[in-house]
């Protein structure tokens, strides 16, 4: 059977996996770097060329591998280095990584060559890297650049006299001209050793140009400290260089907000080198010039950067011994502010809160002019910062105007028992008496009035101040697919948490089948919350895909689809690991594809999962499995269900001569130990026995215990081999 070719993502994803694998465990760095390099060659596609790229790098920078592991590695990557470095049209992020990829091989190749001095085309391959990437390195960008200033620096630690006068036997790291013998056949250390003070004199052209570019320059100041201190020969060139270095010289041109950084940049790194420089040699004749420039330099960035804060200083003071002269009286530091009492008369809610006596901030409407976000984050910020004891005498305040119309509000007129409008001290004055109108006359009254009229509303009396019921508005409708993309997140999160959960050290063991689930808040937990939100918070509500009316309604992805999808990855993360993990879900699938079949009046209709998911993870793992592997007769003896299917991926198997066996035992397995798949089990290894003739000898050892009677037909069947077949089955029942 043909099998499907795997997406671009796919294998980057069983790329992703080899390197967890290695991270795990160094040992496996020599056979992944070995099969993953066909993959990532120059005809490759970029996103190959790139993971390739970016894996070796990190592969030879790591300290997890041994040196002399290192060394042989280089070896094999060489070529393909080779090759990538030399197209001119290759991607600018893989050619940084195989600039980073060639700094750490050099040293490596360059003792290799010291030792082995008849590999010379191993050399040659070394010599076409280097004088590729120094040609490159002036017309690149500057990300490319600051790799090839770290390759140059890496040539020049390799190519000069080491301080170690007994190379052999102190750092093993510390690779130089000293291991070189004066009789080598293909080395040339004083030929080396000229090269090394010209890429020395190149990397230094750098600060003597006086370059604008802090990203180079930083790269270039960030390499010297290590040369300084691994070879002295070379620190008296590299300080001087230093020392006529001006990192401010950006500042003459338009002081922007990008050069302010860059200059800043620039002025911090010079520092701090030289900062290190003169504490880590004290007695370096240079030190007390390197005092002097340092000095001088954080003065002339005072002078940039601090001359607009020092004259607002300047300004501020001056104000400040203004007013100290005007002062009469000590002052009291207790905030101030005015709460004047209210007129007589009815008041809003507004009157009561406002305290300013500016009309126009009175009749300023907020919520016509500031944006009802803007105004929320101003009034936060204001709360946030105000003085307490302010807050505390403007709420009192507040609490005395309230009081005091309370007590000054006037009690509602009884039209029938108000008294008539006479003044006390108006006794001569006789007023005619008029009835109080009763409520029949009032009515009559206002429907006479003409209804056209405009009536202006009056302003909320202090009876209508209690604040009204508020209500938040309901949340927004989420639409379907904003509804499975949170839910996803969602899941996501819940997936981060477990991964952050380590198993426990001693297993508990199992609590039967009473237990209750989800109980312990371990990962175990969570991995039953996750698998059961899977299989059952969407049963029942699949849409066939034959209703597309209802289909078309729906996302293009459920949420069930999504965790299932998220389990997948997990587990084939560390598949040996988290085999149990893929158990528990199948389990839950297949039971919960059983729950739907029974309870649905047309079982053909309902979506099957268990089978899917179970073949993709077979799938997923079976690449990566070898012929010592237990994990696969392990899954095969806990999956609550075994399909003709499932035993076709394992039939498969035999394709490899190397897992034949691990096939046939796996088969086995289930014929000893699974009575109700014996007779599909015993059919897969029929078939494997007439489908691949180097298994018939192991698959016959099988067979001529549980079916005998094919053996013999099968010798019947195929003429003039029953000689043969049957000395090797009787060498087999022996």
């Amino acid at each position: 059977m043909a099998t499907a070719q795997l997406s671009v993502q796919d294998q980057i994803r069983q790329l992703e996996g080899a390197r967890k694998l290695v991270l795990g465990n160094a040992g496996y760095y020599t056979q992944v770097i070995q099969a993953t390099l066909p993959i990532i060659g120059p005809s490759s596609l970029v996103e190959f060329r790139r993971w390739g790229a970016e894996f070796l790098a990190e592969a030879f920078a790591t300290p997890a591998i041994a040196p002399g592991q290192k060394e042989t590695l280089s070896l094999l990557v060489l070529e393909t280095l080779k090759l990538l470095v030399e197209d001119v049209n290759q991607d600018v992020m893989v050619l940084r990584c195989i600039i980073q990829l060639a700094a750490s091989i050099y040293p490596l190749v360059l003792r290799w060559i010291i030792n082995n001095s008849y590999d010379t085309p191993t050399w040659e391959r070394m010599t076409a890297i280097k004088t590729r990437i120094l040609r490159i390195w002036d017309a690149a960008p500057s990300t490319i650049k600051i790799c090839c200033i770290k390759f140059a620096q890496r040539v020049v630690l390799a190519q000069t006299q080491s301080i170690n006068s007994e190379p052999r036997r102190g750092d093993v790291l510390d690779i130089s001209l000293v291991l070189i013998p004066s009789n080598h056949p293909v080395l040339d250390a004083p030929k080396l050793e000229a090269e090394a003070s010209g890429l020395l004199d190149r990397m230094l052209g750098i600060l003597q140009d006086n370059s604008s570019d802090a990203l180079v320059v930083d790269a270039t100041l960030n390499t010297l400290s290590i040369l300084v201190r691994n070879r002295p020969a070379t620190s008296n060139r590299i300080l001087n260089t230093v020392l006529n270095f001006n990192p401010l010289k950006l500042a003459n041109s338009p002081l922007t907000s990008k050069n302010k950084v860059l200059v800043k940049s620039m002025e911090k790194t010079t520092r701090m080198l030289l900062m290190h420089l003169s504490r880590r040699n004290p007695q370096n004749p240079l030190t007390g010039r390197i005092q002097q420039y340092i000095e001088r330099l954080m003065r002339s960035r005072a002078e940039i950067f601090d001359e607009g804060s020092r004259k607002r200083a300047m300004a501020e003071q001056a104000d400040g011994v203004e007013a100290k002269r005007q002062r009469t009286g000590t002052m009291s530091t207790r905030p101030q502010i005015e709460i004047t009492p209210l007129k007589p008369g009815p008041h809003t809610l507004a009157d009561v809160f406002t305290f300013t006596t500016n009309d126009g901030l009175k009749h300023f409407n907020v919520g016509d002019n500031v944006p009802a976000p803007l105004a929320a984050k101003i009034s936060v910020t204001t709360i946030a910062h105000i003085d307490s004891q302010l807050l505390d005498r403007a709420i009192q305040g507040v609490r005395d105007r309230l009081t005091t119309l309370n007590l000054t509000q006037p009690e509602p007129i009884n039209p029938e028992t108000a008294p008539l409008d006479v003044e006390e001290d108006e006794d001569d004055y006789e007023p005619d008496y008029y009835a109080a109108e009763d409520t029949e006359q009032i009515l009559n009254k206002l429907d006479s009035s003409t209804s056209d009229e405009p009536r202006e509303l009056e302003k909320p009396a202090l009876g209508g101040l209690a604040l009204p019921t508020f209500r938040l508005p309901p949340p927004p409708t989420l639409s379907t697919d904003q509804a499975a993309r949170v839910g996803q997140a969602a899941i996501a999160r819940v997936f981060n948490t477990m991964r952050t959960l380590e198993d426990p050290a001693v297993k508990k063991p199992k609590a039967g089948i009473n237990r209750l689930a989800a109980s312990s808040y371990d990962r175990d937990s969570w991995i039953t919350v996750i698998t059961r939100l899977a299989t059952r918070a969407n049963a029942g509500l699949d849409v066939p895909e034959e209703d597309e009316d209802v289909k078309g309604a729906l996302p293009s992805t459920s949420l069930s689809d999504s965790i299932r999808e998220m389990l997948f990855n997990y587990i084939l993360e560390d598949f040996r690991k988290r085999i149990e993990v893929a158990v528990s879900w199948l389990s839950e699938e297949w039971y919960n594809d059983k729950v739907q079949q029974r309870s649905s009046p047309t079982p053909h209709d309902v979506p099957v999962h268990y089978e899917k998911w179970a073949l993709r993870l077979l799938d997923g793992f079976i690449p990566y499995l070898h012929g010592q592997d237990k994990v696969l007769t392990r899954f095969l003896s806990e999956l609550p269900e075994l399909n003709p299917a499932i035993l076709l991926r394992i039939k498969t198997l035999c394709r490899d001569p190397s897992l034949v066996n691990l096939s046939l035992t796996s088969l086995y397995y289930l014929v000893m130990l699974r009575p109700p798949v014996r007779n599909p089990a015993l059919d897969a290894i029929q078939d494997i026995w007439t489908d691949y003739e180097d298994t018939r000898p192991m698959a016959a050892k099988y067979l001529q215990r549980w079916r005998p009677g094919f053996l013999e037909a099968a010798q019947q069947a195929i003429p003039g081999s029953e000689g043969s077949t049957g000395a090797s089955t009787a060498a087999v029942v022996t």
